[in-house]
C-alpha cells in the first residue's frame, strides 16, 4: 500500500508516518508537506533513518501533488490549525491552504481511484451556540449542564446534532465547507473518504503555540520555568477541553485506512470525551506534579476572539457505531508530552521556549 500524507512533517502528520511505517514496514509512506510551521524540519531526520519519503511541496500547487504519482489513501493533514488564522488579519492564507488546498487533494484522490482521510475538527461547531449552553462553575473548572435549550449538547458535551448554523472561525468554516465538498464528490465522482472532527489533540512532536497546541505549551513552560497566563473568563483558569492522545488518533486513522468503508458517507466527532478533559487550572496541577516546578501564571480578564469557555466532544456515536473511544489518559499526555521534551531540550528550547 502507498500511503500520502499532507502536512506530513507536522505533529499529527509525523506522527502518523512513523507509526504507520514502524507497524507496516512493508508500507510505503510518503511524507507531503511544505515546511512552513517551525520546528516541522526536524522530522526530517527521522524520516531518513525509518525509511520514510519525503515530498517538499504545497497542496495550494496542484502541480506538486500531480507530481507524487500513484498511491491508495490520502490522509489530509495539512491545515493551518489555528482558530485565530484570519481574524485578525488577511485570511486569505488559511482559506487558500484549508479549502482550495484541501480540494487539490480530493482531485488528486480521484485521478488515482484512492481513498481519502479527512481531519476535520470540532470546530465546526458554531461559537455562539456553545457559548449560549448552560453550563455550571465547579471548584477548578466549567460543566456543562444537562438541562440544555438545544440538541447536540448535553453533560457529556457536544455531538453530531448540534446545529450548524452560525460563525465558527475561518478555521472551522474552511474546514466545514470542506466536509461539504467532500459529500458532493462522494455523492457525484464516487470517492470513498473517512471524515472525522477531531477534537484537541495532543502528545509528543506538537509544537505547542498560545493559538495552538496549549498542551505542549504548558508543559513546556513549566519545564523551563516560564510563566504563563490564564487568558478570558474572569483569568479563573477554568476554561475547559477535552484533550486526544495522538496516538488514540493513529489507532482511529489505521482502522479508517484498512476498513474504509465502515467510515465512507459519514462523519463522526472524535475526541477524547468528558473522562478525559482537564480545565487550565487542572492543567496547572498536573504540570507541578510531574515536573516539581511551580510558575507563575497571571491573570487576563478579557476573552480572546473566538475562544471557548468550554468544549468537550460526546464521542457516543462512534463509539456505538465503531466501538472506538479514547484510552490514553490526560495525565498520560503531559507525561509523554514531558519525556519528550526532556529527551530532546537541546533541540526544542529554541522552538518552544
Amino acid at each position: 500500500m502507498i500511503i500520502v500524507i499532507t502536512g506530513g512533517a507536522g505533529f499529527v502528520g509525523s506522527s502518523l508516518c512513523l507509526r504507520l511505517k514502524q507497524k507496516y514496514p512493508q508500507y510505503r509512506i510518503i511524507a507531503f508537506d511544505n515546511l512552513k510551521r517551525r520546528g516541522s524540519e526536524l522530522s526530517l531526520a527521522d524520516f531518513k533513518l525509518h525509511d520514510i519519503e519525503f515530498v517538499h511541496g504545497d497542496i495550494r500547487n496542484q502541480e506538486d501533488l500531480a507530481a507524487l504519482g500513484h498511491f491508495d489513501t490520502l490522509i489530509e493533514a495539512s491545515a493551518e490549525p489555528s482558530v485565530m488564522a484570519g481574524i485578525n488579519g488577511n485570511p486569505n492564507y488559511v482559506i487558500n491552504n484549508n479549502l482550495n488546498g484541501s480540494i487539490h487533494c480530493f482531485n488528486a484522490c480521484l485521478e488515482r481511484k484512492a481513498n481519502l482521510i479527512f481531519l476535520s475538527t470540532s470546530r465546526v461547531y458554531p461559537i455562539h451556540r456553545i457559548e449560549e449552553a448552560n453550563f455550571v462553575e465547579e471548584e477548578t473548572r466549567f460543566a456543562f449542564s444537562n438541562a440544555q435549550k438545544e440538541a447536540g449538547i448535553s453533560a457529556k458535551g457536544i455531538s453530531e446534532d448540534l446545529s450548524l448554523a452560525g460563525a465558527r472561525s475561518f478555521y472551522g468554516t474552511t474546514k466545514y465547507a470542506s466536509e461539504l465538498f467532500i459529500q458532493e464528490y462522494a455523492s457525484f465522482y464516487g470517492l470513498k473518504a473517512a471524515t472525522t472532527r477531531f477534537g484537541v489533540i495532543a502528545g509528543p512532536r506538537q509544537m505547542g503555540k498560545t493559538d495552538q497546541g496549549v498542551v505542549t505549551l504548558w508543559m513546556a513552560k513549566h519545564f523551563w520555568k516560564q510563566s504563563l497566563k490564564y487568558i478570558g473568563y474572569g483569568g479563573s483558569g477554568k476554561q475547559v477541553r477535552d484533550l486526544l492522545h495522538i496516538d488514540d488518533l493513529i489507532d482511529l486513522v489505521d482502522l479508517q485506512i484498512h476498513n474504509i468503508d465502515l467510515f465512507n458517507h459519514k462523519v463522526y466527532n472524535a475526541g477524547g470525551g468528558i473522562n478525559t478533559s482537564a480545565s487550565l487550572r487542572e492543567m496547572t496541577a498536573i504540570c507541578e506534579k510531574i515536573t516539581g516546578n511551580k510558575i507563575q501564571i497571571d491573570a487576563e480578564l478579557n476573552n480572546r476572539p473566538a475562544d471557548l469557555r468550554l468544549f468537550i466532544t460526546d464521542n457516543s456515536k462512534i463509539f456505538q457505531d465503531i466501538g472506538w473511544q479514547a484510552k490514553r489518559s490526560v495525565e498520560t499526555i503531559f507525561t509523554d508530552i514531558f519525556h519528550w521534551i526532556k529527551d530532546n531540550e537541546n533541540k526544542l528550547k529554541d522552538i518552544l521556549k
